[in-house]
């Protein structure tokens, strides 16, 4: 199946702090995902 969205091996950081480390993940087109996860997680961070 085709992805839509492919993201690998994504960090951010900021200053000394890293929100996301090494995220990887595809989403299949025609496919709904959702991102859940406690305050302070990254989920924001990682759709910017």
């Amino acid at each position: 199946m085709t992805s839509l969205i492919e993201v690998s091996n994504l960090t951010k950081k900021f200053k000394e702090l890293t929100a996301v480390d090494a995220l990887s993940f595809s989403v299949p087109k025609g496919v709904v995902y959702g991102f859940l996860g406690q305050n302070g997680a990254g989920k924001s961070t990682t759709i910017r």
